[in-house]
């Protein structure tokens, strides 16, 4: 009776949040996997019909897909190393810090909590022919740049931006990562009189491989993700330089109402992401935490079993 009691009150407080991710999350995947074999137009539904992998075969023939599928992986590629980077440089810079320490975590953090929609309009200011970043590099006499408004350079002003307003989150986690290490691995190392990098290289980053393993893919997931940037700033152009997948499914779902269209795409950029999530955690994942087959278990046991074996022999015959 008790555990009926208590399996009821369990669900009593999980109900809610099944319903809310069923009607938000689990529904909604359905249905773009739904419609993405149809031609489903919001606004004539009755119209819709089957058509198979129609629309997965016109989406690989589409030019503006495959310029915007290419930007996203340029802009990942960007972001990526920049941002995770940036968030360990300044993280180590935080935490040798001795004073004025939560200043600095203030300051870093508050780009963060700012709506991406307001930062994209602060700089669009900065990066304007009259902009202070212009100013500044025609003080040391360096002629204008156009920034968001050349197609060689949009992408990666908007790169630099979005850099620029997350690496507080990442550095953020590294903090609590490097709080987190022993102080003694660092005192036997100052014993052995190691240097900066090699304390870095031999104690920090195995410490917080972990977390460097989430930030980097999280870091990748959110670069995927991109949309608000170049909606502001520079509308997809020029010449289509910072149009992306995301905005692409923006732009023929919500603004062309081809829904059938824009599930396509959704359910191939999804598809990708996970491909591309599996490959990072294949790639980053420990060896030792590795899967082993059974007949590697039954190894690593006869070998312990042997080691065992050999050390009570030792301690029956220490003259041995």
């Amino acid at each position: 009776m008790k555990k009926k009691a208590q399996s009821l009150m369990g669900m009593a407080f999980f109900g809610p949040a099944l319903v809310l991710l069923t009607v938000f999350l689990f529904l909604p995947m359905i249905l773009t996997l739904v419609f993405s074999f149809t031609d489903f137009f919001a606004l004539n539904p009755k119209l819709t019909h089957f058509t198979g992998i129609d629309n997965y075969i016109e989406m690989f023939q589409d030019e503006d897909f495959r310029i915007a599928f290419l930007n996203t992986v340029k802009f990942v590629v960007l972001i990526v190393p920049l941002q995770c980077c940036g968030a360990l440089g300044l993280a180590l810079l935080i935490h040798k810090v001795a004073y004025c320490k939560k200043y600095f975590k203030v300051a870093f953090f508050i780009p963060v909590v700012m709506s991406l929609a307001v930062v994209s309009n602060l700089w669009m200011q900065i990066y304007s022919p009259e902009g202070i970043l212009n100013a500044i590099l025609g003080f040391f006499g360096i002629a204008k740049q156009p920034f968001i408004h050349s197609a060689s350079q949009a992408l990666p002003s908007i790169a630099f931006m979005s850099v620029w307003q997350g690496v507080g989150y990442q550095m953020i986690i590294f903090l609590g990562a490097l709080q987190g290490i022993n102080p003694a691995l660092y005192e036997a190392a100052e014993l052995d009189h190691t240097s900066a990098w090699q304390k870095f290289k031999d104690i920090t980053l195995p410490e917080i491989k972990p977390i460097c393993v989430f930030v980097f893919i999280t870091v990748t997931i959110g670069a995927f993700r991109m949309l608000v940037q170049p909606m502001v700033m520079t509308g997809g152009g020029p010449s289509l330089s910072t149009y992306t997948v995301v905005y692409d499914i923006y732009q023929t779902g919500t603004v062309n109402w081809e829904i059938g269209l824009a599930s396509t795409m959704a359910i191939i950029f999804a598809f990708f992401v996970m491909i591309l999530t599996a490959v990072q955690n294949k790639l980053t994942a420990d060896r030792d935490d590795a899967p082993r087959t059974p007949k590697k278990k039954w190894k690593a046991l006869w070998g312990m079993l042997a080691k065992d074996k050999e050390a009570g022999y030792v301690e029956q015959n220490p003259e041995a």
